[in-house]
């Protein structure tokens, strides 16, 4: 019997964004499921709900994958529906499955079982802040969270700073929501005048703000992004 489909279902970034989140096929994939692998079940069924599931929710197979559970899961479960000939969903908290996101040693274990992998389009945080910058689509590199030391923070900084400008090449990265203020005034205290920044936040919910613009301009402004979810890019 040939094996099942692992499909990589993107989820909404923000909330009261499912209309801009769902495709019609990704609703028909999810109405041929009946098993999924998932960050966090609470919110994986609020997410199918709102997609257009149409099946009983009693009816649903979930394999917890999250932080708590992810050291001690036994992985080759997860599989074994797959390798029956069954399809399965993996779901990530929020956006892109294997994205600076967990699932993606999943999708590495799928291929290594020769299992096929289809990815479903869907809202990437990582793609609408790099879309919407107005930086180098052509090359870009995304760094995810830089170091916590004040030291090797500026460091960092300094360093993608420099690789932009060499290079041309777009640098992305991303802080904890609540230190997402303190991120910005470092790279405010250290950057050269005519680096351009670009804070993406919020991504598609109804306060998404984009700033895009030379340090010079954001050093003349005042932006608050506290606890606010947010990606970084330096051009």
């Amino acid at each position: 019997m040939p094996y099942g489909t692992l499909y990589l279902i993107p989820v909404p970034l923000a909330d009261e964004a499912a209309e801009a989140s769902f495709t019609p096929y990704l609703t028909r994939v999810i109405n041929g499921i009946d098993e999924y692998i998932v960050e966090n079940e609470k919110t994986a069924r609020k997410f199918l709900k709102q997609a257009g599931l149409e099946k009983a929710q009693r009816d649903l197979v979930m394999h917890d994958y999250g932080k708590h559970a992810r050291d001690k899961a036994d992985t080759a479960a997860f599989f074994t529906g797959l390798q029956a000939g069954k399809d399965v969903g993996l779901m990530s908290e929020a956006g892109c499955p294997g994205v600076a996101d967990p699932g993606a040693a999943i999708v590495a274990e799928a291929h290594r079982r020769g299992i096929n992998v289809v990815p479903l389009v869907g809202p990437s945080a990582i793609l609408l802040a790099l879309m919407a910058s107005g930086f180098n689509g052509q090359s870009f590199a995304f760094h995810g969270y830089l170091p916590i030391d004040k030291a090797e923070r500026a460091k960092k900084i300094k360093v993608l700073e420099q690789a932009a400008q060499r290079e041309r090449q777009t640098q992305l990265f991303i802080e904890t929501p609540f230190r997402n203020n303190q991120l910005l005034a470092e790279i405010l205290r250290i950057g050269k005048p005519q680096t351009r920044l670009c804070v993406a936040c919020n991504l598609t919910a109804a306060d998404e703000q984009i700033v895009s613009q030379p340090l010079q301009l954001w050093r003349k402004g005042s932006y608050d992004f506290h606890k606010k979810p947010a990606i970084f890019l330096i051009f």
